[in-house]
């Protein structure tokens, strides 16, 4: 039988809004005393009850098991109850109700600066975060070098962490929870925060941990190339609730579905801004009619958006990203890569069409997100997190050809130049 690391039975974690918010610590923990002891609150207005004030469960009957050496990722929208899991395992918060069984040590990485103080040097906070994730000073003092090196700010190391970027923070931060001796490692949406090649070392790291120390590992992100190229399990949650305790593939592709699913609506107006008001997001064929579908490998998709345009700004780009059902970033395409000055948006009404290549893209079903963003500047509809959403279904490998009228292995199935000489 395989050795279970984390028991949850019956989780449930309520937040009463102002029930812990009288401003003054000695009422509050008279609120909290009265709950547990289940007597009157004092704290309470004249004629109020506990049940007079509204609340949410932020999550509500998990149950679960997880197994030492498993990889779990956990996804679901944006206020399905990710962090809130993360914390009460982690120990930070208790449910409400239910129990949670953890077996061994927990090293967390939840938020960015958790743990450090910003008048502390780099090297200082080392110490002081291996403290509270209970680490000894002994052992501190072995790892320390290691723990610098992967972190590679070794010329900043000795300066006061207040200084130091967001980036930064989670590097030294992460370097210090990954080499903690824990049984199992958390780390929250914050490894988001690192460029690209440290998340990839993170990963990697992360990947070590748990192959080849058998290391459990929790893993929260809504990236899911990173979810999928880490776990080998995972739980979706949506409003409290488990919808899916599977394989990874199969909480990703039933995430990517309730994604659709939830963003189809005709109403766009949720996605206006200061910048423009998204008036249409859709996609068509050749000659502007709504798609029909499936397309076959060879058809012609085009993605078209409309915007009202309020405010132009010299950085302002607009495009798609197009993910296939495991949740795998197939390419982004933006209305500036072929840039021209005379083809960009102006005030008013724009109508853009960006062309979904035809031979490239393989059979299956695949989600299109709609993206806008001043360049290296600021989100403004960001793909990743929160944006509209349109399914393309592809039929067929390669379509007019008599040797792949089916899918053809791989990620991609273009169709190329190819010679013969004789």
């Amino acid at each position: 039988m395989n050795d279970i690391v984390i028991k949850a039975e019956n989780i449930g974690k309520y937040y009463r809004l102002g029930q812990i918010n009288t401003g003054m610590f000695y009422s509050d923990a008279r609120s909290w005393i009265s709950r547990r002891l289940g007597i009157e609150d004092k704290t309470l207005k004249i004629g109020e009850s506990v049940g007079d004030k509204k609340g949410v469960w932020a999550l509500d009957d998990i149950d679960f098991e997880i197994e030492q050496g498993e990889r779990v990722g956990i996804i679901g929208k944006n206020g399905a109850g990710k962090s809130t899991l993360l914390k009460i395992i982690s120990r930070v918060t208790v449910p409400t109700k239910g129990r949670i069984g953890i077996k061994g040590d927990v090293a967390s990485l939840l938020e960015v600066g958790t743990g450090f103080h910003p008048e502390m040097t780099g090297r200082e906070n080392i110490y002081l975060n291996g403290s509270i994730l209970g680490m000894k000073r002994a052992e501190i003092n072995e790892k320390i070098d290691e723990i610098i090196a992967f972190s590679e700010i070794n010329e900043y190391i000795d300066t006061p962490v207040k200084r130091y970027s967001s980036g930064m923070y989670v590097r030294l931060a992460f370097a210090v929870a990954a080499n903690l001796d824990s049984d199992i490692l958390i780390a929250d949406e914050v490894l988001a925060v690192g460029d690209a090649e440290f998340q990839k070392r993170a990963l990697g790291k992360m990947n070590d941990l748990s192959k080849g120390q058998g290391r459990t590992v929790l893993f929260v992100s809504h990236r899911m190339n990173a979810v999928k190229s880490l776990c080998n399990t995972g739980i979706l949650l949506d409003k409290g609730k488990i919808v899916l305790r599977d394989e990874i593939d199969k909480c990703i592709n039933r995430y990517q579905s309730g994604l659709y699913d939830a963003k189809t609506s005709t109403d766009l107006s949720h996605y206006n801004n200061e910048f423009f008001d998204l008036d249409d997001f859709r996609l068509v064929d050749g000659n502007g009619n709504e798609l029909t579908q499936p397309v076959e490998n060879g058809g012609g998709a085009f993605v078209r958006i409309e915007l009202d345009m309020k405010k132009v700004h010299h950085a302002f780009t607009t495009g798609y990203a197009i993910y296939n059902a495991d949740g795998t970033l197939m390419y982004w395409s933006y209305l500036t890569d072929d840039y021209d000055e005379n083809n960009n948006v102006s005030e008013g009404r724009n109508i853009l069409t960006g062309e979904i290549p035809a031979h490239f893209l393989n059979e299956g079903e695949y989600f299109i997100y709609f993206s806008a963003s001043l360049h290296y500047i600021q989100w403004i509809v960001n793909p990743e997190e929160d944006s509209p959403c349109l399914k393309l279904h592809i039929q067929g490998g390669l379509s007019d050809s008599p040797f792949w009228p089916a899918r053809r292995p791989g990620v991609c199935a273009p169709v190329l130049n190819w010679t013969v000489e004789k």
